[in-house]
């Protein structure tokens, strides 16, 4: 938990069944081909979070974790017609849970 959140058992945190514990539920999951987004909260930390898995054959080959930021997905295409208008890259999926830490946070952009 230290390495995720910064919290470790000495934490100033009063509830011990909050300091002790600490849950990834998913609020929402997309999947993108071989990429799969799970985001969630914990709104008591005041901690947001996006994980992102590369799955091949079944089995997770990759996990990227976001803390605390928001992300916007993006898929890059190679195709003639995105080449013509200056290579768009349209949004497929966005954070949406990052308000409900109560604090502003930064945006990063995952190009898949």
């Amino acid at each position: 938990m230290r390495l995720l959140t910064g919290a470790d058992n000495n934490s100033n945190i009063k509830d011990q069944s909050i300091q002790s514990s600490f849950s990834f539920s998913p609020k929402s999951i997309a999947s993108f081909g071989s990429i799969v987004i799970a985001e969630g909260c914990d709104s008591e930390r005041g901690i947001y979070w996006v994980h992102a898995w590369t799955v091949t054959d079944g089995i997770i080959t990759q996990v990227r974790e976001y803390f605390n930021t928001s992300l916007t997905v993006t898929r890059l295409s190679s195709s003639s017609a995105a080449a013509k208008i200056g290579r768009y890259c349209p949004s497929v999926w966005e954070s949406s849970l990052s308000n409900l830490v109560g604090k502003s946070v930064p945006g990063l952009v995952l190009a898949i």
